[in-house]
């Protein structure tokens, strides 16, 4: 399956497919200032529950009956604990310990482990371009990212940092990052066995509330002051992070995943650093350099590869989305026309 990038007669559908890489990455930006103010755990939390409250209030208007059997509530149960606490945790925990940049590349390396776990369970054609896209996007997300004197240094020498310097960057944080994108990956992989017993909007609701209690559970323990200085428009940060960053993002993500190629669809999360540098640049005056700029491009040349791969081998048979058939008044419907 693919996105039919080139040739969609509904841009309107194709904009809401990358709307959610759009709305993580954006909301990147929001919480940057928002993080020195407040505590790791208690933001996670924040940024699920309430976004989950929103979902099911948005699920009970669209008619999506609940869970009924106890195979759904148990599907849900390591839902929650898979992609909401331990990825919102070791997330939160991670971005407080490792540079942003080298963070953004680790959480966003998980398409990788979405096509080897898509070619395992589904057997997902990946072929030679969608090998070559996803190498590709590492590279980019890697170029944006990371230190350019890494970089050098790995141009230069061919070995990127000693094993003393790994030793301290896995100390630092960075393991913690990898355990997010292994936790968001095995997430997505996981949507496809829950919706065999759950609507994917109730899913991604309910996954919210109940994996975002511990973390609220363990905040009351271990930490203190989650809110206390937090300012007026951290607020209205948090607030953006959690409607649109949150649910807005999860329940469009794994309302596609549902249905979509796993490959393809997780390969635009390559986008969310590209946006979170771009809207950084124009929000917060960050400097992008060439090598970035650079990175950027190879980014978006890998997305291509990977969502075109059939088209590019010669196979034209399969497809992820019709991005003609989503719209706003038939989004709750389009399942129904995917070409799974």
């Amino acid at each position: 399956m693919q996105v039919q990038i080139s040739g969609s007669k509904n841009p309107l559908g194709y904009l809401l497919l990358i709307s959610p890489f759009f709305l993580w990455g954006t909301a990147m930006v929001a919480m940057k200032g928002v993080i020195p103010h407040t505590t790791p755990l208690f933001m996670a939390g924040f940024r699920l529950i309430p976004a989950g409250v929103l979902i099911l209030i948005v699920a009970a208007l669209m008619g999506k009956p609940q869970p009924k059997s106890w195979l759904g509530w148990l599907w849900i149960g390591i839902f929650s604990l898979v992609d909401g606490t331990l990825f919102q945790g070791f997330l939160a925990e991670g971005l407080v310990r490792t540079n942003a940049g080298l963070g953004s590349v680790m959480i966003d390396s998980q398409p990788l482990v979405v096509a080897l776990l898509s070619l395992w369970l589904f057997q997902e054609h990946i072929g030679i371009w969608g090998w070559l896209g996803l190498g590709l996007g590492i590279t980019g997300i890697s170029l944006i990212g990371l230190p350019k004197e890494w970089i050098f240094h790995l141009l230069d020498s061919g070995v990127m940092i000693t094993t003393d310097n790994w030793q301290q960057l896995f100390n630092s944080g960075e393991l913690l990052m990898l355990l997010a994108a292994l936790s968001m990956a095995v997430g997505t992989v996981l949507i496809r066995f829950v919706c065999r017993y759950v609507d994917p909007v109730l899913a991604t609701g309910w996954h919210m509330i109940i994996g975002g209690l511990p973390l609220w559970g363990i905040s009351s323990v271990v930490e203190s002051q989650q809110w206390e200085n937090i300012l007026p428009m951290d607020w209205l940060a948090l607030g953006y992070a959690t409607v649109f960053g949150s649910a807005i993002a999860y329940g469009l993500f794994f309302y596609f995943a549902s249905s979509g190629n796993l490959t393809s669809l997780s390969s635009l999360t390559f986008l969310t650093p590209v946006f979170a540098l771009i809207f950084g640049y124009i929000f917060l005056n960050e400097v992008l350099t060439t090598i970035q700029w650079f990175g950027v491009f190879l980014t978006l040349i890998s997305i291509y590869l990977i969502n075109q791969r059939e088209n590019i081998g010669g196979n034209q048979t399969t497809t992820i989305i019709d991005t003609n058939t989503i719209s706003t008044q038939n989004l709750t419907t389009a399942s129904n026309s995917l070409d799974v």
